[in-house]
């Protein structure tokens, strides 16, 4: 998948950031030319949310950083239908998410090394290696492999987990390391069986399943003094493996059950302090708790940033971001797989980041075609191009400004800035009453990546175009 020259939506990207801004902000015709890629560069400073507006992170030196991407089960530990799985090309990857203009992945970690899931009607083995301990034995765990040994950590782990980050972060990727996985502790059959923490699995004879009855989700819990202790330990080894890299984010664990909420509370007050005493402080994120959890869970969380449920509207009509966390809103807790690219505008518009559970190589859970979903990964790239060339870190979601209820806006003092998404065609009315001053307006079409001129508004009133594209466009309006 190496490549040396980038193309967006089938037409080469070849002008350089700096002029293509420059055009950009100087159109006054008909522009004939799309838009070209993001440019990423290395990271710089670890994330921590905006100071003016916490709908976003900034780096280091106070730029609103907008993160958007396309994350894939196997990226951090392999895994797949075989017994070893195959490997991950992590190089082909970045190049991929190069190529869409992404610049964030969740790095996927997997906790189990076999279980069995339902998939499309039919059961599959799902094999997943390496894990943080190493199999040094002696004896033999319930897989047939050497047991683990839980007083030790497995360098190769360690090892693939930092040179990952530093490989993406070179590609001006963030990388958001999940801690744990509670999806198939509940969902898939003899997971805990697979599991390091499982008694016949480990020198130890640590036992992660208090209650006796075999599921072993109190591992994932306060009430389990022995694997608490344990997991302490990794968490603190991961933080000394990647605190000095700037790119990194942590997730505590993925979709876990919703009697994890103190358990993740917990880490994220343990992370946030091991950090500290470091003087490095990455965000922290809690997602959807599956099933039967509560956004509201994660609102009154200590992390940074969440990814929430279905309810309220972020599959369908994403409600305006308010700045309580930083949103990275994530099709893997939406849908699954799913989602399009007016779900990812209208995301955008609302003031969140855009995450895509990507399919990617069609191979893992037998995901099928992957090449369905190549226009909501364009999107992505779209909206994060958009991200770097507005204001954004002054714009706030204002859905009352605009007939189409997704509209970007700053409003008040100098340099007026809007940017609406329109879902279809038709015309547009914008309340631009609030503007003492007349704004270029641009129309922007995302099936062809052209930039095309809409006659100027007039100072303190209302402003309605009819954009010539045939399906959804973006209104540009500054001054």
């Amino acid at each position: 998948m190496k490549t040396t020259r980038r193309r967006f939506l089938g037409l080469t990207a070849s002008l350089a950031f700096g002029s293509t801004r420059r055009a950009f902000s100087q159109t006054s015709a008909a522009v004939d030319e799309p838009l070209p890629l993001p440019e990423s560069s290395p990271t710089r400073g670890p994330l921590r949310v905006h100071a003016s507006n916490p709908r976003y992170f900034a780096d280091a030196t106070g730029r609103v950083v907008y993160l958007t991407g396309a994350h894939t089960w196997p990226n951090l530990v392999d895994q797949g239908l075989t017994d070893p799985p195959p490997a991950f090309d992590f190089a082909a990857y970045l190049d991929f998410l190069a190529r869409h203009g992404h610049n964030f992945i969740r790095l996927w970690t997997w906790e189990h090394t076999v279980c069995d899931i339902d998939e499309g009607g039919r059961r599959m083995r799902y094999h997943a290696s390496p894990q943080p301990w190493p199999r040094s034995g002696p004896g033999s765990a319930l897989d047939g492999k050497p047991k683990f040994d839980l007083s030790r950590f497995n360098p190769d782990y360690l090892d693939r987990l930092r040179t990952r980050v530093q490989a993406a972060g070179r590609r001006g990727i963030y990388v958001s390391i999940m801690l744990f996985e509670g999806w198939a502790m509940q969902h898939a059959h003899g997971a805990y069986e697979g599991h390091p923490f499982h008694p016949a699995n480990n020198l130890q004879q640590v036992r992660g399943d208090v209650d006796g009855d075999g599921k072993g989700l109190e591992i994932h819990t306060l009430t389990n003094p022995a694997t608490l202790k344990l997991q302490e330990a990794y968490v603190r080894r991961v933080i000394e493996a990647v605190n000095d890299l700037d790119n990194v984010l942590y997730e505590i664990s993925n979709e876990n059950h919703p009697g994890s909420t103190d358990w993740q509370y917990h880490f994220i007050r343990f992370i946030r302090a091991e950090e500290e005493q470091r003087g490095r402080v990455h965000p922290i994120g809690i997602t959807f708790q599956y099933r039967g959890g509560r956004n509201q869970t994660l609102f009154d969380s200590p992390a940074d940033w969440i990814s929430p449920n279905p309810d309220g509207g972020y599959r369908d009509d994403p409600p305006p971001a308010d700045g309580r966390k930083v949103v990275l809103n994530d099709t893997d807790h939406l849908w699954g797989i799913g989602g399009s690219p007016d779900w990812a505008w209208k995301s955008f518009l609302r003031g969140h980041n855009v995450l895509f559970m990507d399919p990617y190589d069609g191979i893992t859970f037998g995901a099928g075609n992957p090449s369905k979903w190549e226009p909501l990964r364009r999107a992505l790239g779209q909206t994060r191009w958009w991200a770097e060339r507005i204001n954004l870190g002054a714009m706030t979601p204002q859905p009352d400004l605009s007939s189409t209820r997704y509209c970007l806006a700053k409003l008040d003092g100098n340099r007026p800035e809007l940017l609406i998404y329109a879902p279809a065609p038709g015309p547009v009315r914008i309340d631009l009453r609030g503007s003492a001053q007349p704004l270029t307006a641009t129309e922007y079409d995302p099936a062809t990546g052209r930039l095309a001129s809409l006659p100027a508004s007039r100072p303190g009133q209302w402003y309605e175009c009819s954009p010539a594209t045939t399906g959804p466009c973006l209104i540009h309006l500054r001054d």
